[in-house]
């Protein structure tokens, strides 16, 4: 039987915020659709470095690459800002549509993307998928307002560092639900070896 190796520690990182990283440093370098090509590229390089280290390419950072490509490959070929504007909108939709979509069929698909990181029973399940359903449909309320009302820089700086720092916000108050639906044998677990 061969044995699964676990991949570095920074590769999941580096594979996660890299292309945000590097969309930043070329927009603030030379313009938005110089960033819009050089997301495309690192995201591609992102995939690739994934499934170097994995072996796999989990399905979100997947679709994410997909809608990358296509919104940012409009934003490239009609030269409007609009498409990579709107990726960010489009993003967490799919995911809030997708997360409900699982609770409309009894099957919180929070479970199997957290399951390995988190042991919660069947309503922690339910109220974390449900919550951040709604925190995505909200995050693409917030994006639509920002890149219709403000400038291209604002909006640059919101699409990297606000919705960054909302989703580790948001991820930090949930913290209270997690530990109230914990399940008691994923405690012990944690604590021996």
């Amino acid at each position: 039987m061969e044995q699964s190796r676990k991949p570095p520690s920074w590769t999941r990182p580096l594979a996660d915020y890299g292309p945000l990283a590097v969309f930043l440093v070329a927009y603030f370098r030379w313009d938005l659709f110089v960033a819009t090509g050089a997301l495309i590229a690192a995201t591609g390089v992102a995939l690739a470095i994934a499934w170097l280290a994995e072996r796999r390419v989990p399905l979100m950072p997947l679709v994410t690459a997909g809608i990358v490509a296509v919104f940012g490959g409009l934003t490239l070929w009609l030269q409007d800002e609009t498409f990579i504007k709107m990726k960010p909108t489009i993003v967490q939709l799919i995911f809030a549509a997708v997360l409900l979509g699982g609770l409309i069929f009894k099957r919180p698909l929070l479970r199997y993307v957290l399951g390995t990181a988190l042991a919660l029973d069947d309503a922690g399940w339910r109220r974390l998928t449900l919550r951040w359903a709604v925190f995505f449909t909200v995050m693409a309320g917030i994006n639509e307002l920002v890149w219709r009302t403000q400038s291209t820089d604002f909006w640059v700086s919101f699409k990297v560092f606000g919705i960054l720092g909302l989703t580790f916000a948001f991820a930090l108050a949930q913290m209270p639900l997690v530990m109230k639906h914990r399940l008691p044998d994923a405690e012990e677990e944690g604590s021996g070896s």
